[in-house]
């Protein structure tokens, strides 16, 4: 006769107490928590910020005639604003700017000493915005003094006038045009790189191929607009503070999404699929918190061409590339320097040899993420100064998406120096590529010596034959 059976432990019991040995509850999924409400809250501060800048009355602008309308005079108007400076960066006071619609005048005001102006229009519609040039400074090249602007209620309502001499490339013969065009390439090479490094290590770190990093370039570039223009913020310390926000919102995707999927053993596939999903759904929010039209920042939107012998550059442009190769020597060094340089290489090489020699993986992936949102907020805004005309568009980062995955894949998956290499060939082939293609097909020629070179060497140019883990 067999003993009875002894008595089962009740499984709440055994959940509420775990075994010596096993697991803590993380902290984790708290700060989690906060980054994700820090996301929500930010985003939802981005989406509110037109109608609050319709809503505050800012002290400064005053009519310029009796008959002007006058800022903030009328309750049911709307709120139009913009800042003035000049091809030097320079604010212009003391500016006067008219709007009209259907011909009749709807207002005028006069810009305050840091170059802000706010006019009040009747009510929502299209206006002509123009700029009185005989009020400007001497010497003060226009480049754009009136534009056409749908004003809409509950929106940022923002006018961007351009200053400068038009740009136009000086260089005519055969040669001149080539080494044009390779300069054009290395500077668009050094800007995908800047995207794309990120991009690469978090492959190298996570396994990931993220299709939500273009997004980030684009949230990126949105933030650095909104400080610049909305906030009357210089665009240089708007760009320091939106890549401080893009390193939040790295974070917070780590924190919140990633590593919650990689606890509860979401393979690769998956995260894969769940980051096309999250791709789209950021990119469409973009769109409706930033609008489809391309928006220009209050900085450097017209410059006058300086020639470097057969090479002509614009001030920007030359900039573009000198804080690139600054940002990326200075990742390098990091790499090769630092403890956590090492430890993010270390952790790309073998994960769980990592762990086991007491790095903490996810303290190295949470940097990680934290790297590749900065550096996607600067590649954005580099991108939209030197190849949009600086402006800013919702789509901006997915039109570089395609690019950046090409050089990281052309230079070797997971390798940061590879994936700066191949965005500079890509580069330097795409703006090569109009020497034979239509401008509107350049993107072409980087992706077919893509599949050329991946057919030769599946790699890419640095990644290793075998990929242990």
């Amino acid at each position: 006769m067999s003993p009875p059976p002894l008595p089962r432990r009740p499984r709440a019991d055994r959940a509420a107490t775990p075994p010596d040995g096993a697991s803590r509850p993380s902290p984790i999924p708290t700060t989690a928590r906060w980054l994700v409400g820090l996301l929500i809250t930010l985003l939802g501060a981005l989406a509110l910020s037109g109608t609050a800048a319709a809503a505050t009355a800012p002290a400064g602008p005053v009519p310029a005639s009796p008959g002007a309308v006058a800022p903030f005079q009328q309750a049911d108007g709307i709120d139009v604003s913009g800042t003035l400076r000049d091809q030097n960066g320079q604010p212009l006071p003391n500016v006067r700017i008219t709007a009209e619609r259907d011909g009749a005048p709807a207002g005028e005001t006069r810009s305050g000493a840091n170059g802000r102006w706010t006019l009040t229009v009747p009510g929502a519609g299209s206006y002509l915005f123009r700029l009185d040039e005989a009020s400007l400074p001497p010497g003060t090249e226009v480049l754009q003094g009136e534009t056409t602007r749908e004003v809409t209620a509950g929106s940022l309502n923002t006018v961007v006038f351009r200053f400068g001499a038009e740009v136009e490339g000086t260089a005519t013969g055969g040669f001149a045009t080539f080494l044009r065009l390779l300069v054009d390439g290395i500077r668009f090479g050094l800007v995908i790189g800047i995207s794309a490094v990120g991009l690469s290590l978090i492959f190298g770190t996570t396994g990931l191929t993220n299709f939500a990093h273009g997004e980030m370039v684009t949230i990126g570039a949105v933030i650095a607009w909104f400080i610049n223009v909305g906030g009357g913020v210089q665009l240089i310390p708007a760009t320091i503070v939106a890549m401080l926000i893009g390193a939040l919102l790295g974070a917070a995707n780590e924190l919140g999404i990633w590593r919650r999927l990689r606890r509860r053993g979401a393979g690769l596939i998956a995260q894969l699929v769940v980051s096309i999903g999250l791709s789209i759904a950021l990119r469409y929010l973009v769109l409706i918190i930033f609008g489809g039209r391309s928006e220009s920042f209050a900085d450097y939107t017209g410059q006058t061409v300086r020639n470097y012998g057969p090479v002509a550059l614009t001030d920007k442009d030359l900039s573009a590339i000198v804080i690139a190769v600054v940002v990326l020597v200075a990742v390098a060094l990091l790499l090769q320097k630092t403890r956590i340089g090492k430890a993010m290489r270390a952790v790309s090489d073998n994960r769980d040899l990592a762990a086991s020699s007491g790095i903490d993986v996810d303290r190295v992936v949470l940097f990680v993420w934290m790297l590749g949102g900065a550096l996607a907020t600067l590649g954005g805004v580099l991108f939209a100064l030197s190849e949009l005309s600086s402006t800013v568009q919702y789509e901006m980062g997915f039109r570089l998406l395609l690019l950046m995955f090409a050089g990281v894949i052309l230079g070797g998956l997971g390798t940061a120096y590879g994936a700066l290499l191949g965005c500079l060939i890509v580069g330097v082939l795409v703006q090569l590529s109009t020497l034979v293609l239509p401008l509107d097909l350049k993107y072409l020629g980087g992706l077919a010596v893509l599949i050329v070179i991946l057919v030769f060497r599946p790699q890419g140019l640095l990644g290793s034959r075998a990929r242990i883990g």
